[in-house]
């Protein structure tokens, strides 16, 4: 038993390794000269009406992607110098994608947009200026918008009908006018579900690491680059030899037509994240579907069922009473006592007199601020000129008669010797000592 397994899980293995080879042979084969080329693994039919926003970045609903599956989104082109090489870099790699076209872009540049429906690419639009401002712009402006871009990239090609009704909002900025007139033109609005920050100022070497690394995280998903970047262009090369090497394929995105329709889907399949069958889910208790056999088998009680007298209520309430046939006085509700009527208010809750709340004038707390000055001066040195500022007259207390005395005695002294010898004869007169400035003493 034991043997056959193995013998089993080894042909298994091989069966396997076969048809992967065969489908790389296969995809090879549509891409002549390029060998080692990814290729384009399979293309989903979608219908924006059933489906109007999709990206995981800012809706419940995705495109109905396999793991390790991905679409390639470009925005704001054409712009030839950088979006020719990646046009070239696709088609080396047999790669089929989605350009979001810049109305003024197509104007300038339609043989651009020629080159992109000639090579099979899905061509959505991007608004006709691009301007950052849809989440603040009336239905009516972002109307403008919308429909001017759609009509500038229709008159780069020949065929109207080849541009298909996706548009992603400018800077991912969408709003509920927005969205809501788009819906009702039948138009997708396309988010994304991972980026790779190429329109910032960084190398192509970092552009690659950041569409890598949460290509890796997410596992599958909308990717969303810039075709004018020249950084772009140097990374994409790397980025599709890489997607290969891990696994990865890439998936073409058309518009259902009358002759064309959607690729049939589940609808969990287009959920961000779809319940897993092996992890288990809390949901809300279905109530069941009750089906009543005959509509009077629970007939409707009666309103006089309801109109009980007195008699009748204590009757119900009381069962020896029901059982002798009748109602007693005892059976009845208890009346309730009447209440002592209070006289007045004053008698039940005396009022406080009005001298409870008197205070005397003493009891009061002298509150007062301290000097401006007082803190740059050590106590009972504060020199005359300094003006001591205080919410009243002079300050209180004890202290304060020192203070004034102190002062006192050094106007008398000033006004009995000469000029010159003030300073040596408040000295001597015991007045109030030099003055010592704090700052002075913290530089000693």
């Amino acid at each position: 038993m034991v043997v056959k397994l193995g013998v089993w899980t080894l042909s298994s293995a091989i069966l396997c390794v076969g048809l992967f080879t065969a489908v790389q042979k296969a995809l090879a084969a549509d891409c002549p000269g390029h060998p080692d080329a990814i290729g384009t693994e399979r293309t989903i039919v979608v219908d924006p009406r059933e489906h109007p926003r999709i990206g995981t970045m800012q809706y419940p609903e995705t495109l109905p992607l396999r793991d390790h599956e991905v679409v390639l989104t470009f925005d704001d082109g054409p712009l030839p110098r950088n979006s020719n090489q990646v046009l070239q870099i696709l088609a080396d790699n047999c790669v089929k994608a989605t350009f979001f076209i810049i109305g003024e872009q197509a104007r300038a540049n339609p043989e651009g947009v020629r080159k992109l429906i000639a090579a099979g690419h899905t061509v959505g639009t991007h608004s006709q200026r691009h301007p950052l401002t849809f989440h603040k712009m009336s239905e009516a402006q972002a109307r403008q918008e919308i429909e001017q871009g759609i009509e500038s990239t229709k008159a780069a090609v020949t065929d109207p009908s080849a541009i298909a009704p996706f548009f992603r909002i400018p800077g991912l900025l969408r709003a509920p006018p927005v969205e809501a007139y788009l819906e009702s033109q039948g138009i997708q609005t396309w988010s994304t579900d991972f980026l790779a920050d190429d329109w910032h100022r960084i190398s192509s070497a970092k552009v690659y690491d950041l569409a890598m690394k949460r290509m890796e995280t997410a596992g599958k998903g909308i990717l969303l680059l810039h075709d004018i970047q020249a950084r772009t262009v140097g990374a994409l090369p790397k980025i599709l030899h890489d997607m290969q090497a891990r696994g990865f394929k890439i998936v073409h995105v058309v518009p259902a037509r009358s002759d064309l329709p959607a690729t049939p889907t589940e609808p969990e399949e287009w959920q961000s994240y779809p319940p897993s069958e092996n992890v288990p889910i809390a949901r809300w208790p279905k109530l069941p579907n009750f089906i009543y056999a005959e509509s009077d088998a629970l007939a409707a009680p009666a309103a006089s069922n309801f109109d009980l007298a007195e008699g009748g209520v204590s009757l119900a309430l009381d069962p020896a009473a029901r059982r002798r046939g009748g109602v007693s006085k005892e059976a009845l509700w208890p009346k309730l006592a009447a209440l002592p009527a209070v006289a007045s208010i004053a008698d039940a809750l005396p009022v406080p007199a009005a001298t409870v709340f008197d205070r005397p004038e003493k009891a009061r707390a002298a509150i007062q601020p301290f000097p401006l000055q007082m803190h740059h001066y050590a106590e009972g040195e504060l020199p005359v000129s300094a003006a001591i500022k205080t919410a009243s007259a002079g300050p209180r207390g004890r202290h304060g008669r020192d203070m004034r005395h102190a002062a006192r005695q050094v106007r008398h002294v000033e006004h009995a010797a000469p000029a010159g010898a003030k300073r040596h004869a408040v000295h001597r007169s015991g007045g109030t000592k030099r003055a010592v400035h704090v700052a002075s003493l913290k530089k000693r």
